[in-house]
């Protein structure tokens, strides 16, 4: 079962998607919070797996918000889905660093809800391929003495780094396993150990590592 938190500060919002992970066998939602604030205190008093925010939130926004969730080490299993209006939404590379393990458009069709929050609760990054393709031009687009290497990187293997540059270019373990021709549970494994050795909560923060250091 997998328990959900509802944090938007539009009703409507909410009592839909209160209405959909009702009606879909294997979802629970665990509580609701209609500011950034409540959404922390919600998320510290049940331990969603994963939380849906909104960022235009009074109090604290969802990327205050998003940042308290994931540093809290009681918390540690808890991920953020960040839920926006516009794909180009200013806040997008913000929120991925705070911690955000993907982004959704509040359009975006209730099938394509569900399989999100299962991907994300299952420890995987969801991001728009809109969105995706914004976050490469945006890191592309940075100069070399603006990037920071990332401690971890020396931690890392040769066949390691590889993994880490094809994962920041959006594909999956099945699609890595097909690139290097290796099995699906190898490429499991090495995209774990990496994420391990640079401290990443899952493959979206990958994504920003890689970019961020210059490695992909």
């Amino acid at each position: 079962m997998i328990t959900v938190m509802l944090a938007d500060d539009q009703d409507l919002v909410r009592l839909g998607l209160q209405t959909l992970f009702d009606a879909t066998e294997g979802f629970t939602v665990a509580a609701e919070a209609a500011d950034g604030l409540a959404a922390v205190a919600e998320a510290r008093r049940t331990r969603p797996d994963v939380a849906l925010m909104d960022i235009r939130m009074p109090g604290i926004d969802g990327l205050e918000a998003t940042r308290r969730i994931v540093s809290d080490p009681e918390l540690t299993s808890t991920r953020v889905i960040v839920l926006t209006t516009f794909e180009h939404d200013e806040y997008v590379f913000t929120a991925l660093r705070a911690g955000a393990s993907g982004f959704l458009l509040k359009n975006t069709k209730p099938p394509a809800l569900l399989d999100a929050v299962r991907t994300v609760a299952d420890g995987g990054a969801l991001l728009a391929p809109s969105v995706t393709r914004t976050l490469i031009r945006e890191f592309t687009g940075l100069a070399p003495h603006t990037r920071t290497p990332h401690p971890g990187l020396d931690r890392l293997t040769d066949r390691e780094r590889e993994i880490v540059i094809l994962v920041a270019q959006g594909l999956s373990n099945h699609e890595i396993a097909e690139h290097l021709v290796v099995s699906p549970a190898t490429a499991r494994t090495h995209v774990s150990r990496s994420m391990t050795k640079l401290g990443a909560r899952d493959r979206a923060q990958l994504v920003v590592f890689a970019y961020q250091s210059g490695l992909a």
